[in-house]
């Protein structure tokens, strides 16, 4: 273990160095690069040489093959005698000889001369034995075409190769390369530029055959290719090696005073941060502009972020509420006034993970040696436990309040239900004794008869009503039967006439809906809390609407829905509107909705609030239907199993 101690030691020490060895391993990577990089030139120059090369050769072959074909059609023109005017009369001679042709001679097929163009062009040369060539004569360079004559003999068409140069060479190609045309034997036919091709140039030779027989076309670059250790890249790396030796000369007598000041420095950093580590409050310093300067690793760990990310934020920091953001702002100020509490102030943050956190937090000058106040020490304490069993306290509390209330409302409901038996009957009695004494002595006034039997329908259905609350609240089973809902609806309207006056009702019915299994009785009385609710709302509106509506919801319910045009739920849901004791109301005792919501649940249905047609508010439920051809049915609607029964006799 002392031996490899040791040689980390001696390598810390020699650190100042890596500087000048990352130097000179920059300097021989760059080297390198240069060298690859001027290899690519040379083989990207070679290549398009090469490209440039095949690409002359193919214009200069293609040249040659028209001019020939030209030849072989002007051979086919002449007639069987011909002279030298004659031949300079064809059209095809004079444009020949104005493009490219130097001559043109007719041979017999002995090989001699019947006609020649023109006049000053020299005669006395051998007769060709190839159709294509090349020749060097006193004249110079010439080369020829050759085309048999359908009459006998042939015709001879010599042209000079640097006026085929001159034709077929770009200028663009003329700038960068020197072309020339040589033999087999490498004796130059024609060129542009210098002869020969210069030292640190590329050269490439391509065949012109079969176009020009034993002819090689050749092309040499022009500029020359200066390797990079002679340009100034070269120079630019000596001089930045050099200066990196002086800044590692520098670096290493820095080294040695750092050494020194940095072993006393770590022992009291050590110890600090030891001590703050341990701790399980969360510090954070902040200078006087609310800088965060300091957080410890409990602070990090409450808030979710860290040490890095939060060092050097300004307000608004990353965990403050967003709803928040203006009191924690305020707060702030406050605190860099001075106005901080000395007994701590209460705040909620927000985890990096998106949970709220309860924090108390303390506030203490921050002071520097000379007595001067830098900025500000806070210390948090995460209390979001101890919210938490308070509020769930406070929960449990409630909740055996709220328990107690419903259990003592039950009992008050009950036992009312039950006193309103005795006056009921004694009215519906009254009532009937009152009809047949009025039959009995003779005047019987239809309109009074009318209103007594009406009289005697209503406290009849008070009394089921009655029967059928206290059935509910003694957790009974509602009494179900064959249901039609427009029926429903119809009596519901019918007793609320006089409450309705002054709204426009509408009611959309589809012909064929179902009859639904539910207990007459207790849909009405939500019929009735629904619209009594709706008509409350409309109060001093002129154009009060409403509107109640059914329709079969897939295959085992019927949705009906009471839609008005008043201001709305603004918001809220069915679960706060069916809290118990909560209503909108100033006199309202909050439990109309949630009895009713009591109802549509014993029925196996849904109840649901939202935003209606007409711009207002829509309750609505569900209620299962009844399979066709049954009028007392076991309902089919998954819940507590319950089997819903009609009981006529206590119906009657």
């Amino acid at each position: 273990m002392a031996v490899p101690r040791r040689l980390l030691q001696s390598l810390r020490r020699a650190s100042w160095s890596l500087p000048l060895l990352l130097a000179l391993a920059f300097a021989a990577s760059v080297g390198g690069w240069l060298r690859y990089s001027d290899l690519q030139d040379l083989e990207e120059e070679r290549l398009t040489l090469i490209a440039d090369s095949l690409t002359l050769e193919a214009r200069i072959s293609d040249w040659l093959n028209a001019e020939h074909a030209a030849v072989d059609r002007l051979a086919r023109q002449l007639p069987g005698q011909v002279d030298d005017n004659a031949l300079l009369r064809q059209v095809a001679v004079t444009e020949g000889l104005r493009r490219l042709w130097v001559s043109v001679t007719v041979l017999d097929d002995n090989n001699r001369v019947l006609a020649h163009v023109p006049q000053q062009t020299p005669q006395a040369m051998a007769p060709p034995k190839e159709r294509t060539g090349v020749s060097l004569d006193e004249g110079g360079v010439t080369a020829h075409w050759s085309s048999a004559r359908p009459q006998g003999g042939r015709l001879v068409v010599r042209f000079a190769p640097s006026a085929l140069l001159r034709q077929t060479l770009p200028w663009w190609l003329a700038q960068k390369y020197d072309v020339r045309l040589v033999d087999a034997l490498g004796q130059r036919l024609a060129q542009t530029g210098d002869a020969l091709a210069l030292p640190g140039t590329q050269s490439y030779r391509v065949s012109v055959d079969p176009a020009m027989r034993e002819t090689w076309l050749e092309l040499n670059t022009r500029n020359r290719h200066r390797p990079w250790w002679h340009t100034l890249a070269a120079a630019l790396m000596g001089v930045f090696i050099l200066l990196s030796a002086l800044a590692s000369g520098m670096l290493r007598r820095q080294m040695r005073e750092v050494r020194r000041a940095e072993g006393e420095a770590r022992t009291e950093a050590a110890w600090r941060r030891a001590v703050e580590d341990s701790l399980t409050v969360g510090l954070r310093g902040r200078d006087l502009d609310g800088r965060l300067t300091h957080v410890n690793r409990a602070f990090c760990d409450l808030v979710g972020y860290g040490a890095e990310e939060l060092l050097g934020q300004l307000p608004p920091m990353p965990y403050w509420l967003p709803d928040e953001m203006e009191d924690s702002l305020r707060r702030h100020r406050r605190n860099m006034a001075g106005g901080a509490p000395r007994e701590g102030y209460e705040a909620r943050w927000m985890h990096r993970d998106g949970h709220v956190l309860d924090v108390m937090i303390f506030e203490a000058p921050l002071v520097d040696s000379q007595g001067q106040q830098i900025g500000w020490m806070g210390s948090i304490v995460d209390i979001s436990a101890r919210k938490l069993d308070e509020e769930r306290e406070r929960r449990r509390t409630e909740a055996l309040a709220h328990q107690a209330r419903l259990s003592t409302l039950g009992e008050v409901a009950s036992a009312l239900a039950h006193q309103l038996n005795q006056p009921l009957a004694a009215i519906a009695g009254y009532n009937a004794g009152a009809i047949r004494s009025l039959e009995r002595a003779g005047q019987a006034d239809e309109i009074v008869m009318e209103a007594l039997r009406r009289l005697g329908e209503q406290a009849m259905e008070a009394g089921r009503i009655v029967q059928r609350i206290r059935a509910f609240l003694t957790r009974r089973a509602p009494q179900p039967e064959r249901c039609a809902v427009p029926d429903l609806v119809a009596r519901v309207l019918a007793l609320l006439k006089r409450d309705l006056r002054g709204v426009r009702v509408e009611v959309t019915m589809p012909p064929d809906l179902p009859e639904v299994q539910a207990d007459a009785v207790l849909i009405e009385q939500v019929l009735i809390n629904l619209i009594r609710n709706a008509l409350d709302e409309l109060q001093h509106r002129p154009d009060s609407q409403l509107r109640i509506a059914a329709l079969r919801v897939g295959e085992r319910f019927v949705r009906v829905d009471v839609d008005d045009n008043g201001p709305g739920l603004q918001g809220r849901g069915i679960d706060q509107l069916t809290t118990a004791f909560y209503s909108t109301k100033s006199d309202g005792m909050g439990m109309g909705l949630a009895i009713c919501r009591s109802v549509i649940e014993a029925h196996h249905g849904g109840m649901e609030a939202g935003v209606g047609a007409l711009g207002g508010a829509r309750m609505s439920f569900t209620l299962p239907l009844c399979a066709a051809g049954q009028r007392n049915c076991e309902s089919d609607v998954p819940g507590d199993g319950l089997r819903l029964t009609e009981n006529k006799e206590r119906a009657r």
